[in-house]
Order: structure tokens, then C-alpha cells, then sequence
């Protein structure tokens, strides 16, 4: 008998190996008649309310739907493209993205047979910020995050939302501090647009039953406790019983942690 060792796969970690990964169950919710039920209820809701944007706003040339590929984000997604409904989607590519984020972008075109409007940021402020202030210098400051939140998210918004009336998002009241009292419908006074919060008072376990009732395409990430994904520097998987959004610039005190796509002025 040989008493030569194998070697552990690239792919696997000694602690893979001795132990199993645990089945993150915030993504599995135990679908009971109670929760679906909640879940159709709320689903009718939020379609009538995106019917109602349409109504008032025409169409998909004056009202758009921001997509950054996250759990509540591919909810509307799927119900914007399972109605029909003439609305614009439109995702933001920082350039740091999760390969996973990639993966699901492509899987979302395939899946429900459609384009997203991309759009980048501009390769010009990408540089100069790197040559002045190095390749990961949003962990030096809050400051220089939230430039590089801008150059990176920000400003290809503001080009994504230029000539729209509305636009729609998949934020929800209990992700974080700074979104406590998320109203459906308000005015963004930064954007100058009506603003559309139709999951507002969804909870992660609502949207996650959605995904799995409706067999929605979701980013693999989440199944690795990462409930809140941004970019692949400013994101990491949380602990049992932290935050939803701990694992966004963790580093950060929580009440400044948004990047400015939703920071009221």
C-alpha cells in the first residue's frame, strides 16, 4: 500500500474537505402556503404599481428600471419581462464586478431572451484617479470611496437617467440605516425624476421565495452568504446573524454606506 498523500484540488480548501459548506438558508425559505400566498399578494402589488408608472409617465422611453443584477433587483426583472411591460432595464458595469455578476448578466439575456442597456464609466476619469490615487485606494478614506463609487456608478447613472421622467429600483426599507421609512413612490431631488421603490416593503425572505416560486435566474454569490453584492473589492460574505448590506464596505461606520445612487441631498 502506497503511503503517498494526494494533493488537495486547487479548487477545494482543507476546511471543504473536513467539513461540508452549510446551506445558506436565507436563499432556501421553506415556501408555506402563508409565505406564497404573501408572496402572490405582494407580486400583484407591485405589478399594478409599475402599471400605474407606465400610465402616468407613457413609456419605456421615459421610465427605466436600474438592474445591478442583485436578489430584488432580478425579481422585478422577471416580472417586468414575464408581463411584458414596455420598461426600459438598464445595469451599470463598474469594471469590478464579480465574474459571478458577469455570468448572471448573461444568463438574465438568455433566459428571458433579452438585452440590457450597459452602460460604463467613463475611461478617462477611470484613469486619472487611478494614476493619482492607486488601484485600490477606496480603502484609504471614506472620501476616496465615494469618488470612486461616483466615477464608477454615479455618473453613468446620471447618463442612464438623462431624458427620463422615472425611474424604478429594487431597493427595500430594511436592507440598511440609511433606507429606514422607504416611501413606493418619491421625488428624486438629486436626479430631478420621480423615484419607484415598488419592493420597499418586501422582506429577504419574500424575495427569495419569489426567486425559487418562479425559478427567477439569481447571481451564484448569494448562495455563498453574500446578500448584498456590489463590487468584487467592496463586497464580502457576512457572518450569521449580521446585516444584509455588513458585507458592503465593511469597513465603513453603517450609516455611510451607499455609494450616492440613492443618497438624498
Amino acid at each position: 500500500m502506497s503511503n503517498e498523500v494526494s494533493p488537495i484540488p486547487a479548487s477545494q480548501s482543507v476546511v471543504s474537505i473536513l467539513r461540508p459548506a452549510a446551506k445558506n438558508q436565507a436563499t432556501s425559505p421553506e415556501l408555506t402556503p402563508a409565505l406564497q400566498a404573501a408572496v402572490h399578494q405582494k407580486r400583484a402589488s407591485v405589478i399594478a404599481l409599475l402599471k400605474e408608472a407606465l400610465q402616468t409617465f407613457g413609456s419605456q422611453h421615459e421610465i427605466t428600471f436600474a438592474n445591478s443584477m442583485g436578489a430584488e433587483d432580478m425579481v422585478l426583472t422577471d416580472m417586468i419581462l414575464r408581463e411584458q411591460l414596455p420598461i426600459e432595464i438598464f445595469s451599470l458595469d463598474t469594471g469590478r464586478l464579480p465574474v459571478e455578476t458577469y455570468d448572471l448578466i448573461a444568463e438574465t439575456e438568455k433566459t428571458y431572451s433579452t438585452k440590457l442597456k450597459i452602460f460604463f464609466p467613463q475611461a478617462q476619469a477611470v484613469e486619472a484617479y487611478v494614476r493619482s490615487n492607486g488601484i485600490n485606494a477606496f480603502y484609504e478614506s471614506i472620501d476616496l470611496r465615494k469618488g470612486c463609487c461616483h466615477m464608477r456608478k454615479v455618473e453613468p447613472l446620471q447618463r442612464a437617467l438623462n431624458g427620463k421622467k422615472a425611474w424604478i429600483t429594487g431597493m427595500r426599507a430594511e436592507q440598511s440605516a440609511t433606507r429606514t421609512g422607504l416611501p413606493f413612490r418619491e421625488y428624486d431631488q438629486n436626479n430631478k425624476l420621480e423615484k419607484y421603490n415598488p419592493l420597499s416593503d418586501w422582506s429577504e425572505q419574500e424575495v427569495w421565495a419569489y426567486i425559487r416560486m418562479f425559478n427567477v435566474p439569481y447571481n451564484k454569490l448569494h448562495d455563498q452568504f453574500y446578500p448584498s453584492i456590489g463590487c468584487a473589492p467592496c463586497t464580502r460574505a457576512i457572518a450569521m446573524g449580521e446585516d444584509v448590506r455588513a458585507g458592503r464596505w465593511w469597513w465603513e461606520n453603517p450609516d455611510s454606506k451607499e455609494c450616492g445612487l440613492h443618497v438624498k441631498s
